[in-house]
């Protein structure tokens, strides 16, 4: 039995804040099995997502009768990318390994992402953007693509990320020259650059904590 036509129709129509809890559930799994209704499996899942942690929410929905491992793992990756996507909405950064936790998911990349992390007067995130994806230089990063977003959002500064597919968190060259132009450019534009991190799978490097450039926001 497939989910209900009203459901995808409504929630193209008015948008995913439209559909409740189950019947985002629903629209993820596509089809229920003829033991068990779309609709009956979504709320059986419901039910363990909100009684268990999620470190055994696959472990959980695989024991749910007529759940097989697609359909668990695709529940379970659509809570991880929401996750990744919206946990970081609103924290409040002290200090760089208070990043660390929101941007480490790019660490496993096999390309170069350069993210710009907009925060409020506050120092709360407001966003995370990627602004460029390959090799990070001065000829792929504009400050025009680094600051855009953060005047259209109000942001009272921003932290910059990239990582190091290489496994070496240590400023390159053009790390370092980028840097310098784009700390530059925040004079200018009014929106102060707090740090600059690169990250990568064992760890991170902070210009700011390291006296790298950042000397005079000290």
């Amino acid at each position: 039995m497939k989910y209900k036509p009203d459901i995808r129709e409504k929630a193209l129509k008015f948008g995913m804040d439209y559909p409740d809890d189950e019947e985002l559930v629903m629209l993820i799994l596509g089809s229920g099995t003829k033991s068990l209704p779309v609709d009956s499996m979504a709320r059986k899942i419901i039910a363990a997502l909100d009684d268990f942690n999620e470190a055994d929410w696959v472990k959980k929905i695989l024991s749910v009768k007529g759940i097989g491992i697609g359909k668990a793992l695709a529940v379970a990756a659509a809570l991880e990318l929401g996750k990744r996507r919206y946990c970081h909405l609103g924290a409040h950064v002290k200090s760089p390994q208070d990043i660390v936790p929101f941007v480490k998911s790019y660490a496993m990349n096999t390309k170069e992402h350069f993210l710009v992390i907009t925060l409020n007067g506050g120092h709360n995130i407001i966003r995370i953007h990627v602004v460029s994806v390959g090799t990070i230089n001065r000829t792929l990063i504009h400050p025009r693509e680094v600051f855009v977003d953060a005047i259209r959002e109000n942001a009272a500064a921003i932290i910059l990320c990239h990582n190091h597919p290489s496994g070496n968190c240590v400023p390159s060259e053009d790390d370092l020259a980028t840097t310098e132009m784009l700390i530059n450019a925040s004079k200018i534009v009014g929106i102060p650059i707090l740090d600059h991190l690169i990250i990568d799978c064992n760890g991170y490097f902070s210009f700011l904590e390291n006296d790298v450039l950042f000397l005079q926001e000290k």
